[in-house]
This record gives structure tokens, C-alpha cells and sequence, in this order.
């Protein structure tokens, strides 16, 4: 099957599962979605955090917090075992896994007062539950914010105009920062000024525009990665304390407009390209990798399923969501939109990027020339700007726009990370009795000391972050797969069906649980005690929870026969 009949089938899926799926059997018949019951937004609302949302604006805002570098990396390097396997997961393990995961978080969290995942683990499962939860959650956002501070840095620095590096884009700096402005400027008329939405959006949309533009002739140089590592972190800081409407649903929507401009010209692009695959359709033992069962499925994390996700429905998102109807628009369509940006990850490594086989595994021969970051962030550019050149557009400006849209959405998950270890922190307080905590300029300020930990302290030479990001995607997977476990404990509780979410619990806890056994045994081969000592305490805690949960159903069980006459 050609890549251009295989997109058309994919796409047909999405609209087939969202219509059905999703808006039917899960929101209806699962879930029964009423809208007579206020959601948090209304009944908690502060004008800081709960703040009743147009749908279409908290889609952008989610959307762009889910849809960070992660559906671009892991896609990116998980086609070394071939197209289809890369494919079948991102496609079915979004409609039948992932989006069922994001959309189930968020209706949990607006029946639970719009708390987080842990909060509401203590209220289903135990109340022990709830600090092994925070704990795994802490150490999850503030290594992948960590690294994705590393990663923004490196596409930012550049010594000078005449001296920039491969991997190197400066000129998404100036449309990145300018964005930050625009986006308060929109935030304040609308909310203080009553001026209507969608004029002001349009307007900052072609501010954005122009701002790109001007950026992409006019790149930034003379910072080092270390210097934009910095303003970062204070970015980081002054998002997360500011109010949602000021900064981050204004900042995240308009970037989102961005990204869906990104995704109709890369789409349209690859049409009038029609490729060929130039990578195999399964290459099943790829020289130094792992086996592809169970590692896909870890690799393959937000472009699919993503314990991260579940934190963003449960924190950010469900705090905003107007109605409850709107829940399969913004949870499970928000997620299809992620995965439509992991299949453009596959496609650009598979078809877009290399004109043959042998181009491909010039690249993708072994493990260890493919799996850096920047390099994977250099061939989905690579590729899809390749796919909009077809549009007219010079290469090197197709690969420039690109890169602002990479940078664009790693920014909106640092941001919404940020925050969500705010309230992460927030919610350790006040299960360990520490009220200091509860103040949001001492949580954040923790919070963005510990994503500056993982992007700055060297271990072994190398930052934190990137010597423990092996683990972010076991230790991902094993949120999303404890996430569904919550769910499913939930619906048993209620009487109501849990094969929807048991079946995708169950296939993502085996895959990761197997996955990290045998990545923390390969640690200690490798004598990498730091991390196989990291990586056996989140299994540990994993392990703690499912016994937890296993306790629990017991005693539904003998309740319910207790109570039958």
C-alpha cells in the first residue's frame, strides 16, 4: 500500500472512531455525559486556574500542551523497526488506548472537583495511592521538562549569524518570545476589556505570522544554550503563577493555529509529493536495539499514549472545560490531533526525508546513530519540509517554519508542565501537612528548580536529563497505565462496562512493566547504578499501586456479595 492510500485510510479512521467511538459508545453509554452538572470551571471558579472555556480555545490550549516534542521523537526513531509497526501503533493505539486514556482523565478529574490524577487515585483506590502517584508524577514532568529546556536551548543557540550549526535554529527565537507577548496583550483586552474572541484571535494570529516571518530573516545568535536554558526556567516561572487567561490558554490556542497551518501544508505537501516508502515495512532486529515487543509501545509514547497527557486533561484542562459534552471535542479529538502529528513523524521519516533504502539506513543502520534527540528533531524537520516545498515554498524557509512550530510546542509543554508541578507540589503539601506549599510562588519556585536540576546537573558529564531520559518513556507508560487503572476502578465501582479501559490498562502496564525490568537489569549490566536505582524505584511504586488496586476490587467484590440477599 502506497504512503498516500495508507494517510487517506488513517484519516478515514480518525473521523470514524471520533464519530462513533467516542462521541457514542464512551461518552454516552460509558460515561453518560450530562450537562445539567456544572463542571469545576463554574462551581470552583477563581479567574486564575478554574476558568469556564470556549471549546475551541481549551482544544488549542490542550491540544498544544499534549502535542510537545514527544510525538515527534519517539515516532522518529521507532521506524528503525519498520514502518508498519511505527504506524499500526500510532494509528490504533491513539483510537483504542491513548485517546480513551485522555478522555476518560478529564471526565474523572470534572467529577472530582477538576483534581489531578493522584487526588483522585487516593478517592477511587486508596488514600496511600494518592502520594505514590505524586511522587511518580513529579519525577516524570520534571525530567521531561528538563530535557525539553535542553533540546528548546540547542535549537536556540547559535554563536553568530556566520557560525550556526547544523542543528541549530535561531530564528524561531524572536516568533517564540514575541508569541509570549501577543498572547498577555489578547489575554487582557478579551478578559478585562470584554473585546470579542475571535477578532482578537484572528488579529494575533497574523501577528504571529508577521513575527515568523520577521524571525525567519532575522535570526538571533550571540547566546550560548545555557543562556536560553536560564530564560527559560523564568518563562516557566512566570507562567505558571500567572492566570490561565492572561498567559497560557491565549499563548497555547494561538500556537495551536500555528500548528494546524503546519499540519495543512505538511499534508498537502506530502499528496503532491506522493512518495514512495524508502524505509522497510518491519525490520525486526535493527543492529543494537532493543526487541520491538515490548519497546515499541514505550518508544512510541505521546504519539500514541502518554501518562503526560493525563496529568494536562486532569490538571489544566478540566479546570477550563465549559460542559461536560465537551469532553470527547477536547480529550479524545485533542489526542487524535497528536497522533495525526505522529503519522507525520512516521511519514517524514519513511517517505519524506530519504529519496532511497540505502539514504534511510544510512541513518537508521543501527541504534545508536538514530536515537540522539536533535538528530531526530533534524530528520522530521528535514522531512516534512521537504513536504511543504512541494507548496512552492523554498526549502530552507519550509525547514525554518518547521523548526519555529518544533520550538512552538515544546515551549507550550514546558509552560503547562510547569504549572502542573506547581499544583503537583501543591497537592504534596497538603498530603505530607506542609502548608507552605500551598503557596503557588514557593511551589513554582520548587517546581522550576527541579526542571533546572535535570537540565544542568552533569552526571557522568552529561546534563541530568538527558543521562536518566531513558526512563522517561517507561516511566510515562507507567503513569498512563496506573491513569487507566484509576479509570477502570472507577467504571467497576459504578457497575458500569470496563473492558474499554481493563483491555488497554492491561496491554500497557505488561508491555512497560516487562520493558522496565529488562531496561533496569541492562543498567546494572552496564553498572549505570543512578539509573537502574531511579528506575526500580518507580516500578516499586508502580507495583505498590496495583497491589493497592488489587486490595480495593477485593473488597468491592465481597461488599457487593455481602449486600446481595
Amino acid at each position: 500500500m502506497s504512503p498516500v492510500v495508507m494517510a487517506i485510510v488513517v484519516l478515514s479512521l480518525y473521523l470514524l472512531f471520533y464519530r462513533f467511538y467516542a462521541k457514542n459508545i464512551l461518552a454516552r453509554k460509558i460515561f453518560d455525559l450530562n450537562d445539567s452538572v456544572a463542571t469545576p470551571a463554574h462551581t470552583l471558579r477563581d479567574d486564575v486556574d478554574y476558568v469556564p472555556t470556549n471549546k475551541y480555545v481549551l482544544f488549542g490550549h490542550h491540544f498544544a500542551s499534549i502535542a510537545g516534542l514527544a510525538p515527534m521523537l519517539g515516532p522518529a526513531i521507532a521506524v528503525i523497526w519498520g514502518w508498519v509497526p511505527a504506524l499500526c501503533w500510532v494509528v490504533f493505539g491513539t483510537l483504542l488506548v491513548g485517546a480513551v486514556h485522555d478522555f476518560s482523565a478529564l471526565v474523572l478529574s470534572i467529577r472530582h472537583k477538576g483534581q489531578s490524577m493522584g487526588t483522585i487515585a487516593r478517592d477511587v483506590i486508596s488514600p496511600r495511592t494518592r502520594l505514590l502517584f505524586l511522587l511518580v508524577i513529579f519525577f516524570l514532568v520534571a525530567l521531561a521538562m528538563g530535557v525539553f529546556v535542553l533540546v528548546i536551548s540547542g535549537l536556540f543557540a547559535a554563536p553568530d549569524a556566520a557560525n550556526i550549526p547544523a542543528t541549530a535554529h535561531p530564528e524561531a527565537v524572536f516568533p517564540t518570545y514575541a508569541l509570549m507577548l501577543i498572547a498577555m496583550v489578547i489575554g487582557f483586552l478579551v478578559h478585562k476589556k470584554n473585546m470579542p474572541l475571535w477578532p482578537m484571535i484572528g488579529l494575533g494570529f497574523v501577528l504571529m505570522l508577521v513575527t515568523t516571518a520577521i524571525g525567519l530573516n532575522m535570526p538571533v545568535t550571540g547566546f550560548t544554550a545555557g543562556d536560553w536554558t536560564w530564560s527559560l526556567l523564568i518563562y516557566a516561572f512566570i507562567a505558571s503563577v500567572l492566570p490561565v487567561w492572561l498567559l497560557l490558554q491565549p499563548r497555547d490556542f494561538l500556537n495551536s493555529l500555528l500548528l494546524y497551518l503546519a499540519l495543512f501544508a505538511m499534508l498537502a505537501g506530502f499528496f503532491i509529493l506522493s512518495p514512495d516508502w524508502a524505509a522497510p515495512a518491519i525490520n525486526p532486529n535493527p543492529v543494537g536495539a532493543p526487541p520491538m515487543l515490548p519497546f515499541l509501545f514505550i518508544v512510541i509514547a505521546c504519539g500514541a499514549v502518554s501518562g503526560f497527557h493525563g496529568l494536562v486533561a486532569s490538571g489544566t484542562t478540566s479546570k477550563q472545560l465549559d460542559r461536560e459534552s465537551d469532553a470527547p471535542f477536547v480529550g479524545y479529538l485533542g489526542m487524535i490531533g497528536e497522533s495525526l502529528l505522529a503519522l507525520l513523524a512516521v511519514l517524514a521519516t519513511t517517505a519524506g526525508a530519504f529519496s532511497s533504502r540505502a539514504d534511510w539506513e544510512s541513518f537508521y543502520g543501527s541504534w545508536d546513530k538514530a536515537v540522539g534527540l536533535h538528530q531526530k528533531l533534524g530528520i522530521f524537520i528535514q522531512g516534512n519540509a521537504n513536504f511543504i516545498h512541494q507548496l512552492g515554498i523554498p526549502l530552507d524557509y519550509a525547514a525554518a517554519f518547521i523548526s519555529v512550530v518544533v520550538v512552538g510546542f515544546a515551549m507550550t509543554s514546558v509552560d503547562t508542565g510547569a504549572r502542573l508541578l506547581r499544583f503537583n507540589l501543591e497537592e504534596i503539601g497538603h498530603t505530607l501537612g506542609i502548608k507552605a506549599l500551598g503557596n503557588r510562588y514557593l511551589a513554582t519556585s520548587l517546581a522550576v528548580g527541579a526542571i533546572g536540576f535535570f537540565a544542568f546537573f552533569q552526571v557522568d558529564g552529561k546534563p541530568a536529563g538527558l543521562f536518566l531520559w531513558t526512563l522517561f518513556g517507561t516511566t510515562n507508560q507507567v503513569l498512563a497505565g496506573l491513569t487507566l487503572l484509576t479509570v477502570t476502578i472507577y467504571l467497576y465501582r459504578k457497575k458500569k462496562p470496563i473492558l474499554y479501559t481493563l483491555l488497554p490498562m492491561l496491554l500497557v502496564l505488561g508491555a512497560t512493566i516487562s520493558g522496565m525490568i529488562m531496561g533496569i537489569m541492562k543498567a546494572v549490566g552496564k553498572e549505570q547504578w543512578a539509573v537502574a536505582s531511579v528506575g526500580a524505584v518507580i516500578f516499586l511504586l508502580a507495583f505498590w499501586v496495583l497491589v493497592e488496586a488489587l486490595l480495593v476490587v477485593r473488597q468491592i467484590k465481597q461488599d457487593r456479595s455481602e449486600a446481595t440477599p
